[in-house]
Protein backbone atom coordinates (compact mmCIF):
# COMPACT_ATOMS: atom_id res chain seq x y z
CA UNK A 1 0.00 0.00 0.00
CA UNK A 2 1.61 3.25 -0.69
CA UNK A 3 -0.10 6.84 0.40
CA UNK A 4 0.27 10.03 -1.03
CA UNK A 5 0.22 13.85 0.31
CA UNK A 6 0.40 16.70 -2.13
CA UNK A 7 1.35 20.12 -0.91
CA UNK A 8 2.65 23.06 -2.54
CA UNK A 9 -0.17 24.58 -3.85
CA UNK A 10 -1.45 28.05 -3.99
CA UNK A 11 -2.60 31.32 -5.67
CA UNK A 12 0.06 33.00 -8.37
CA UNK A 13 0.09 35.15 -11.01
CA UNK A 14 0.39 34.74 -14.32
CA UNK A 15 3.95 34.23 -15.49
CA UNK A 16 4.55 33.24 -11.55
CA UNK A 17 5.76 29.74 -10.42
CA UNK A 18 4.96 26.82 -8.06
CA UNK A 19 6.70 23.81 -7.10
CA UNK A 20 4.46 20.82 -6.24
CA UNK A 21 5.91 18.01 -3.60
CA UNK A 22 4.21 14.36 -3.49
CA UNK A 23 5.38 12.94 -0.70
CA UNK A 24 4.95 8.70 -0.82
CA UNK A 25 4.42 6.03 2.31
CA UNK A 26 5.94 2.55 1.60
CA UNK A 27 9.53 1.36 1.02
CA UNK A 28 8.88 0.51 -2.71
CA UNK A 29 8.87 3.98 -3.53
CA UNK A 30 11.83 3.55 -5.57
CA UNK A 31 10.63 0.85 -7.79
CA UNK A 32 7.34 3.04 -8.71
CA UNK A 33 6.74 4.99 -11.61
CA UNK A 34 4.63 8.14 -10.97
CA UNK A 35 2.89 10.69 -12.73
CA UNK A 36 0.81 14.12 -12.15
CA UNK A 37 -2.73 14.82 -13.35
CA UNK A 38 -4.61 17.87 -12.88
CA UNK A 39 -8.30 18.55 -13.08
CA UNK A 40 -9.95 21.77 -13.90
CA UNK A 41 -13.86 22.40 -12.75
CA UNK A 42 -16.31 21.16 -15.36
CA UNK A 43 -13.19 19.19 -17.30
CA UNK A 44 -12.07 15.29 -16.93
CA UNK A 45 -8.60 14.70 -14.96
CA UNK A 46 -6.16 15.14 -17.54
CA UNK A 47 -2.16 13.67 -17.93
CA UNK A 48 0.36 16.30 -16.72
CA UNK A 49 3.46 14.73 -16.62
CA UNK A 50 5.23 11.20 -15.75
CA UNK A 51 8.35 9.89 -14.56
CA UNK A 52 9.79 6.37 -14.21
CA UNK A 53 11.54 4.71 -10.98
CA UNK A 54 14.91 5.74 -12.04
CA UNK A 55 14.38 9.08 -13.05
CA UNK A 56 15.90 8.75 -16.25
CA UNK A 57 13.11 8.55 -18.16
CA UNK A 58 10.16 11.36 -18.63
CA UNK A 59 7.31 12.49 -20.41
CA UNK A 60 5.01 15.87 -20.72
CA UNK A 61 1.60 16.64 -22.16
CA UNK A 62 2.05 19.21 -24.62
CA UNK A 63 0.30 21.61 -23.02
CA UNK A 64 3.40 22.24 -20.53
CA UNK A 65 6.08 21.03 -22.13
CA UNK A 66 9.07 23.20 -21.74
CA UNK A 67 7.30 24.77 -18.49
CA UNK A 68 7.12 22.26 -15.95
CA UNK A 69 9.42 19.75 -14.86
CA UNK A 70 8.82 16.76 -13.08
CA UNK A 71 11.85 15.17 -10.43
CA UNK A 72 12.01 12.53 -7.90
CA UNK A 73 13.95 12.01 -4.85
CA UNK A 74 13.91 8.46 -3.98
CA UNK A 75 15.53 8.76 -0.92
CA UNK A 76 13.10 11.39 0.29
CA UNK A 77 9.82 9.33 -1.06
CA UNK A 78 9.14 12.39 -2.97
CA UNK A 79 8.56 13.43 -6.49
CA UNK A 80 8.39 16.71 -7.99
CA UNK A 81 6.55 19.12 -10.26
CA UNK A 82 7.98 22.30 -10.86
CA UNK A 83 5.81 24.83 -12.86
CA UNK A 84 7.30 27.81 -14.48
CA UNK A 85 5.60 30.23 -16.79
CA UNK A 86 1.77 29.80 -15.46
CA UNK A 87 -1.40 30.84 -17.19
CA UNK A 88 -4.23 31.05 -16.08
CA UNK A 89 -5.58 27.97 -18.26
CA UNK A 90 -3.28 25.81 -15.48
CA UNK A 91 -5.62 26.40 -12.92
CA UNK A 92 -6.64 23.28 -11.40
CA UNK A 93 -6.54 20.77 -8.62
CA UNK A 94 -3.31 18.92 -9.29
CA UNK A 95 -2.73 15.21 -8.50
CA UNK A 96 0.01 12.56 -8.00
CA UNK A 97 -0.34 9.25 -8.40
CA UNK A 98 2.00 5.97 -8.73
CA UNK A 99 1.91 2.39 -9.57
CA UNK A 100 4.31 -0.41 -9.93
CA UNK A 101 6.59 -0.59 -12.91
CA UNK A 102 7.51 -2.99 -14.47
CA UNK A 103 10.83 -1.30 -15.72
CA UNK A 104 12.97 1.43 -14.61
CA UNK A 105 12.62 3.37 -17.70
CA UNK A 106 8.70 2.87 -17.73
CA UNK A 107 6.02 6.01 -17.44
CA UNK A 108 2.30 5.77 -17.79
CA UNK A 109 0.29 8.21 -19.43
CA UNK A 110 -3.16 7.11 -18.85
CA UNK A 111 -5.11 7.51 -15.66
CA UNK A 112 -6.30 4.04 -15.30
CA UNK A 113 -2.82 2.41 -15.50
CA UNK A 114 -2.29 4.23 -11.95
CA UNK A 115 -3.06 2.14 -8.56
CA UNK A 116 -3.06 5.16 -6.32
CA UNK A 117 -3.59 8.85 -5.84
CA UNK A 118 -3.50 11.51 -3.24
CA UNK A 119 -5.84 13.84 -2.38
CA UNK A 120 -5.17 16.84 -4.96
CA UNK A 121 -3.39 20.29 -3.89
CA UNK A 122 -5.60 23.72 -5.91
CA UNK A 123 -3.55 25.65 -8.27
CA UNK A 124 -4.83 28.93 -9.23
CA UNK A 125 -3.30 31.11 -11.95
CA UNK A 126 -4.71 34.85 -11.99
CA UNK A 127 -4.20 36.91 -14.84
Amino acid sequence: QVQLVESGGGLVQAGGSLRLSCAASGRTFSTYAMGWFRQAPGKEREFVAAISWSDTNTYYADSVKGRFTITRDNAKNTVYLQMNSLKPEDTAGYYCAARPAHFSLSVYLGEHEYDYWGQGTQVTVSS
